[in-house]
């Protein structure tokens, strides 16, 4: 996206300087010069005219012979700056040409590693400038340039260079009194680059930093249900990531992260105040439910048969009180369908684990009741078997406990419709 550029009424005429002749300013007038003729450069470029490495190299050797003579006056910052917006969207511009062009090739490649040296190049031209007198906000404008040229630098994965845009915004931005700033777009900003720093984090194989990341990035919500939204979708997507991994203890971890992700989206809705933002969210917390399902169903009944270690998986749910029980009773019923009658001992005791720890409704124990029943009541193989566990799962005195009350009469009907139909 092309980024307007500095206009004189924008600086205000209280901040207008004059340059006062002297060797140093004469030498900050020689580089911006030839910063310049490298920008003309990139601007007259078309996908006709290759762009060419030199012109990043020379501007990266440039701005190291700038950066020597910091700091500058007003009117040297000022000029900085035109010349960074100037740079970035010559960078906008040739990108958009040049991906119809080379879209998916080797060539292609090559062109969007260019751009992004040149993004990265005119980002570290604000940062060398620093605040101009007049701009509003120069340190969000600054990091918003890092934080996009580090997004292009993880979709070329390069992560290293991605990482180091990102920490520069972050430092940056940590100067900056949060409790200030009241512009939607700039408090966004903030989120998004915790966001980011953390998918980077993840690429590396560094959960726990990518993690930590995400939960720092809490306290950047601002009561906003577009802030939760983005944040519960990054929970949710690690939580995926980590269950498609099928690695060892991956489901309880995946749980507490699909978990962060519903109570995000869950008060993303309480902050919500039009109805197609409320749909929204409550369709995106419908899909991270139903694919934490499907995950668990596959790790019960899709690895390998494996019953000893989905059992010692589904133990290790009780002592996780954050699993919300649409998620765990889908875990018992997947575990019990997977392994039959066999299963039926360790489903009951998993249910009652959990009865001691969470708060659990009749309903759950409904659903559990009529998974160890079965759809064919007491004919099949291992009824015996069947009917003993449901015997001692409904007679418990904490589940009878259960449904009492009247606004349990509903589940106490499909209880003993379980029971009766055994």
């Amino acid at each position: 996206m092309r980024i307007d550029e500095i206009s004189t009424q924008e600086l205000g005429q209280n901040h207008c300087e004059s340059p006062s002749p002297s060797p140093s300013l004469s030498q900050h007038q020689i580089v911006l010069s030839q910063i310049e003729a490298s920008i003309n450069q990139a601007e007259n470029l078309s996908p006709e005219k290759p762009l060419s490495i030199t012109i990043s190299d020379d501007l990266r050797r440039f701005l190291n012979q700038l950066n020597h003579s910091a700091p500058f006056p007003n009117s040297v910052k000022l000029r900085i700056w035109k010349l960074s917006f100037r740079l970035w969207n010559a960078c906008v511009d040739l990108y958009n040409a040049a991906s119809i062009r080379f879209r998916s090739t080797t060539s292609g490649t090559v062109l969007e590693e260019e751009h992004a040296k040149l993004r990265h190049i005119a980002a570290d031209l604000l940062s060398i400038a620093s605040g101009v007198v007049g701009v509003p906000s120069p340190e969000i404008k600054t990091a918003s340039f890092y934080h996009k040229t580090g997004i292009i630098w993880h979709d070329l994965r390069s992560f290293e260079l991605a990482s180091t845009c990102f920490e520069r915004a972050t430092d940056i931005v940590s100067k900056v009194d949060t409790n200030l700033i009241t512009n939607a777009g700039e408090r966004k900003l903030l989120l998004d680059l915790s966001i980011a720093r953390s998918r980077t984090a993840w690429e590396v194989s560094d959960r726990n930093v990518a993690i930590a990341l995400l939960n720092r990035a809490k306290t950047l919500l601002f009561g906003s249900p577009e802030h939760h939204k983005a944040l519960a979708n990054q929970y949710s997507e690690f939580g995926k990531s980590v269950l498609s991994k099928n690695e060892t203890g991956a489901l309880n971890e995946a749980l507490r992260l699909m978990n962060e992700a519903l109570d995000l989206y869950e008060k993303g809705l309480h902050a919500a105040r039009t109805r197609e933002c409320m749909l929204e969210l409550k369709e995106l917390k419908s899909k991270t439910l139903d694919s934490s399902q499907l995950f668990i169903y596959r790790w019960a009944w899709l690895g390998l048969r494996r019953f000893a270690e989905a059992e010692k998986e589904l133990r290790g749910m009780v002592v996780n009180k954050g699993i919300p029980e649409s998620v765990w009773v889908s875990s018992v019923e997947a575990y019990f369908q997977a392994a039959g009658t066999a299963g039926a001992e360790t489903a009951k005791e998993v249910f009652l684990g959990l009865l001691g720890r969470c708060s659990i409704s009749a309903g759950a124990a409904v659903r559990v009741a009529h998974r160890v029943v079965g759809k064919d009541g007491s004919s099949g193989e291992g009824s015996k078997v069947r009917a003993k566990v449901v015997s001692e799962l409904v007679s418990d005195e904490r589940v009878i406990a259960l449904f009492s009350g009247e606004e349990a009469a509903k589940q106490r009907t499909a209880m003993h419709a379980v029971l009766w139909n055994w």
